[in-house]
């Protein structure tokens, strides 16, 4: 395997080689469970999937890890930074109307960990094997970490909580090439004037209400330590790949870099670091606030597929941002349903795949992941002159790391064409489109309803309806 990655440390694209020969660590910063996660959080992990098929099929074998923060320092309101601001969990509560308590914390995280686990697997994102950690779970080990930042002079204590002092780690603000020298104008900037350098972040913030014991004082872990304790204590010291969104790079990954190389000595933490380009919604960021969001539930209550989403991601670079639009899905999807109908018309036996086309594929896959291009190919092959059953095992080949389903029940199951379905349902098709023609809405409307309880949904399109199982 030549797999080439865009490592974030470096700035560069280099050959992948894990630390132990056969064996790759992988940690992959999982999403806040206080609320229902929008497509931009999920485009992360189609992106994580793509990279461990990819490297599976290499030959490799993955451990891969993806957290739940299912807590918060709880402290502060719209101060404006992640240690100071106001914490995810506590929104989610109140949101929820929910009293701020451990055990209700622990309900919350809970309830929309599973959907999360829900959506993702719905994007056919596999999840074999992979440890789910929830971040209270892991409060000793995150104690002992800072207990030993501490014992070594890269923590000290103000009012609010204990905090690194970055000064004391001469790389910190390397990754991604944000390490600038620092100098009088810096120091003692910021919200909270008791830091000794404005990158200064906590470890452990005070709370006299609510929160866990300890050395310091009742209260919560700061809002990196986490991830670094979970990693240390399933993955080890030191792992091979770290992912995460762009936004995390100069602030939550530089600082898990700096807590876990001063408390362990062994460096680098994580030999490779990539990052996601961000999903964005009509050309505009993903705003909650500004009711910019999408989530896979809109998607599939529109008569959509969520392999159709995935196959909207897999459509561009991971290091490029990917625009959603509800025009994007249904040429999405309208690729999709040409790919399954004409991949399924193909004649099924026993034969090897091409390796010609197995060869290109190989290339593009293992250049950074270039999914794009592995498309491309897979329309490549249906076009080509090679017998059936020869294009069927090809594409079937390039699918383990594609993802969408090909060979199986798992997207018939998803897409259906009119002329499968059953006579009942056809005619109930029938006359809705004569009502619709006819301007009658409201026996139209009727129709879908009925439609519905059969459990199909109907996508009117300018082309004519679509029908999908749900």
């Amino acid at each position: 395997m030549t797999l080439h990655l865009t490592n974030t440390l470096t700035g560069k694209k280099e050959e992948f080689k894990p630390i132990q020969e056969g064996k790759v660590s992988m940690y992959n910063c999982g999403p806040t469970v206080y609320g229902v996660q929008h497509i931009g959080n999920l485009s992360m992990f189609v992106f994580t999937d793509i990279l461990r098929r990819t490297l599976e099929h290499g030959g490799l074998e993955v451990k891969q890890v993806i957290n739940f923060t299912d807590f918060g320092h709880l402290t502060g309101e719209n101060l404006g930074t992640p240690d100071e601001g106001e914490d995810k969990m506590a929104k989610g509560l109140r949101n929820d109307g929910l009293e701020q308590t451990l055990e209700n914390m622990k309900l919350l995280g809970k309830k929309y960990a599973e959907i999360f686990l829900s959506d993702i697997e719905k994007l056919n994102i596999n999840t074999v094997g992979t440890t789910f950690p929830y971040a209270s779970d892991y409060i000793p080990e995150q104690i002992e970490l800072i207990k030993a930042l501490e014992e070594k002079g890269f923590a000290y204590k103000t009012s609010d909580g204990i905090y690194f002092d970055t000064s004391k780690f001469p790389n910190y603000g390397e990754l991604g090439g944000l390490n600038l020298k620092k100098d009088e104008s810096q120091t003692r900037i910021g919200l909270n004037q008791e830091k000794i350098n404005s990158e200064d972040f906590a470890l452990w913030k005070f709370n006299e209400k609510i929160g866990w014991i300890s050395p310091w004082g009742q209260g919560f872990p700061g809002w990196h330590i986490e991830c670094s304790a979970m990693i240390i204590k399933i993955l080890g010291p030191q792992i091979d790949i770290h992912t995460g969104g762009i936004e995390h790079v100069s602030i939550h990954h530089n600082n898990e870099i700096a807590q876990s190389e001063a408390a362990t000595g062994k460096t680098p933490f994580s030999r490779y670091w990539l990052h996601r380009a961000h999903l964005q919604i009509n050309d505009s960021k993903i705003a909650k606030s500004d009711g910019n969001v999408v989530y896979l539930s809109e998607i599939i209550e529109k008569g959509f597929s969520p392999i159709a989403l995935r196959y909207l991601l897999l459509g561009s670079h991971y290091k490029t941002p990917t625009n959603f639009s509800w025009e994007a899905l249904r040429g999405a999807q309208n690729g999709l349903e040409n790919l399954l109908k004409q991949f399924h018309s193909l004649e099924e036996a026993t034969a090897a795949p091409d390796e010609e086309y197995m060869s290109k594929f190989k290339a593009v896959i293992e250049d950074d992941l270039n999914t794009a291009e592995a498309l491309a190919l897979a329309w490549e092959v249906l076009k080509s002159d090679l017998n059936e059953n020869m294009k069927r095992n090809t594409l079937l080949q390039f699918d383990k790391v594609l993802g969408l389903g090909l060979g199986n029940s798992f997207m018939e199951e998803k897409i259906t064409y009119i002329d499968n379905l059953p006579a009942d349902i056809q005619a109930l098709i029938s006359e809705r489109e004569d009502a619709r023609k006819n301007k009658d809405f409201k026996k139209s409307d009727e129709i879908r309803e009925i439609l519905k309880s059969k459990g199909y949904l109907v996508e009117d399109l300018q082309e004519g309806p679509r029908i999908s199982k749900h």
